[in-house]
């Protein structure tokens, strides 16, 4: 998988939290929807609150950028373009390639077309499901290759969108740690919303103890804990976003062929791997494989833990 970088912008600061854990300083804020936090190992609590104000900028600079939900980025101007090309910058170009990239390996399992699906389907945890007939009306504006897109500016057939839902956070967390890898003298740890990026071990030779989400309970309970040494880690299941149908818990995953979720998949897939951008894509793409999930995750030699 490539590597994804990009300069950062110059957003206005967002509130930051400032906590004491064990040996480390914990810097806390809100960003894309999610708890995010930085963990720096030791030093003082000036420079670690620092460091996470310049997540926190990151962070911040990413969603307004990527965000589906705003009126005023690149996103919202290419999913309102009604078939005219629009011009992308680097950034955004860069993201798109990745994109058609894991389309391609994927066979097509990987599509950031496929967020239009949220148009019916809401994964609260009720078990109010779409009809079949709703779900084919919007299968009909999915599909990466009914896109135009040739590096420099992409067309999108009328009433199609893309999302960058699918690596958006994953790709805030590594641009983050890039940024923080500059100015760190001490290991740390960026976690948002539970993508996750540690720059090495702790003091000590120790490493950070990750917790993964129960998917059975509610709440904050933890399943199991995955130490972290350094590099990427991202889940992919159906712990906080589902819906029951006819006594099945589905997932959030959609396949974008029938536009349902995905079925026969392990109910919570961990992967560690050399960026969080690359976790988050082999987990998802794991996910996507249903019952073969495992068999993927070995052929692709990862670090990889799954209930």
């Amino acid at each position: 998988m490539q590597r994804l970088r990009a300069p950062s912008g110059v957003p206005e600061a967002i509130p930051v939290a400032m906590a004491e854990v064990e040996d480390c300083h914990l810097g806390r804020f809100e960003a894309m929807a999610s708890p995010c936090s930085v963990l720096i190992n030791g030093g003082g609590v000036g420079e670690a609150e620092e460091l996470t104000r310049i997540a926190a900028k990151e962070a911040l600079r990413i969603e307004r950028a990527f965000s589906r939900y705003r009126s005023d980025n690149i996103v919202h101007r290419i999913n309102h373009s009604e078939g005219r090309p629009v011009p992308v910058d680097e950034e955004t170009a860069k993201l798109l390639d990745y994109a058609a990239t894991c389309h391609e390996i994927s066979g097509g399992l990987f599509d950031i077309t496929s967020g239009v699906l949220r148009k019916v389907w809401t994964f609260d945890g009720s078990t109010r499901v779409p009809s079949p007939e709703a779900v084919r009306a919007v299968l009909a504006f999915v599909g990466w290759q009914k896109v135009e897109y040739d590096g420099s500016s992409i067309r999108l057939p009328a009433g199609m969108q893309i999302d960058f839902g699918g690596i958006g956070k994953e790709y805030a967390v590594d641009r983050a740690a890039t940024l923080l890898a500059e100015k760190a003298e001490r290991a740390f740890l960026v976690n948002f919303g539970g993508d996750l990026y540690a720059s090495g071990e702790r003091s000590g030779g120790r490493a950070w103890g990750v917790g993964i989400d129960d998917p059975s309970r509610t709440g904050d309970a933890i399943l199991y804990r995955v130490e972290l040494r350094g590099g990427g880690l991202a889940t992919s299941g159906d712990a906080r976003r589902f819906v029951m149908y006819e006594g099945r818990r589905l997932g959030h995953i959609l396949d974008p062929r029938t536009g349902w979720p995905v079925e026969g998949a392990p109910r919570a897939i961990t992967v560690i791997a050399s960026s969080c951008v690359e976790a988050g894509t082999l987990s998802t793409l794991a996910y996507l494989q249903g019952s073969a999930a495992e068999s993927f995750l070995k052929a692709q030699k990862v670090q990889y833990q799954l209930i």
